[in-house]
């Protein structure tokens, strides 16, 4: 009979640590990296508009340079005029991110959820207010020509750059209800 009642606080005090690790603001955490991320790609988009001519490149250093494009597909220029489709799949893994994000307790992942977040939108504003044919049909702005690579922009590298930091803490990181081996 005395049993029972340990048990239970047991159970409450597990419960109680684990509520305790999960970061108390995870939803802030995104926010606010999405916020930046979105601001500094199109703010560094709007200062290529101003400043390039499509077609004219700046010589920067080495094989870096500022040329200003506009990709109606996707990387690599692949799926030239799929703005809709691409714009889908885009909002589909924007979602499940944000519903794996319900689970995740690191401040890391939380931070890398939000700079794919983030470049995935930055990109898909492109889409929405460059749009002259249709909705969705806008060019996204790329202008970072390393010349051995295609044409990016700031979006692009946090989709890229967060989802490959995004897999490979995900792989490091023991599962919440397992216990971490000694």
């Amino acid at each position: 009979m005395i049993a029972q009642p340990v048990r239970r606080a047991r159970s409450r005090a597990a419960l109680d640590q684990r509520s305790s690790r999960r970061p108390p603001h995870r939803w802030w955490i995104i926010l606010i990296t999405v916020a930046i991320v979105v601001s500094v790609d199109q703010i560094s988009k709007w200062r290529a508009l101003e400043s390039l001519t499509e077609g004219d490149a700046v010589d920067l250093f080495w094989t870096l340079r500022f040329n200003l494009m506009f990709n109606t597909g996707m990387a690599f220029s692949k799926g030239s005029n799929s703005g809709p489709i691409i714009a889908v799949v885009a909002l589909a893994i924007v979602l499940v991110l944000l519903f794996i994000a319900r689970r995740i307790e690191s401040k890391v992942q939380l931070v890398l959820i939000g700079v794919v977040v983030g470049g995935a939108l930055g990109n898909l504003l492109d889409r929405l207010f460059r749009a002259e044919s249709g909705f969705l049909t806008g060019g996204v702005v790329d202008f970072i020509d390393p010349q051995f690579w295609p044409v990016f922009n700031v979006a692009d590298a946090c989709v890229v750059v967060g989802g490959i930091l995004l897999a490979i803490t995900g792989l490091r990181q023991p599962e919440p209800d397992e216990p971490e081996e000694r």
